[in-house]
């Protein structure tokens, strides 16, 4: 939910939060920033907790990289719900013509 609410901020060119209310949202455990996210457990992870037996097994990667990825995703699935809307308007729109 993070990770999508940073990628809706950046592609609405919001700014994101200081370092002051980073360090507010850091790992409530650790007081540690989050600095990776665990794609197993979906979870943003300090560098403590990425270490932990925990997570050590599973896949992370680094925050901007998982705002591009989720990102890219979301505007991947946007284009095709265009794509759908527009064929959807053609359709009704030739109905409308084939019924007058």
């Amino acid at each position: 939910a993070k990770v999508l609410e940073i990628a809706r901020r950046l592609s609405r060119g919001e700014a994101l939060r200081t370092e002051e209310e980073e360090e507010e949202e850091g790992c409530q455990r650790h007081r540690e920033p989050l600095e990776v996210f665990c794609k197993e457990d979906g979870a943003l992870l300090c560098a403590i907790c990425r270490e932990s037996r925990a997570h050590r097994a599973h896949t992370v990667l680094p925050v901007p990289e998982i705002v591009r990825e989720y990102k890219e995703q979301i505007q991947a699935g946007l284009q095709t719900l265009k794509d759908d809307r527009d064929k959807l308007l053609e359709l009704r729109e030739a109905e409308m013509r084939r019924n007058w």
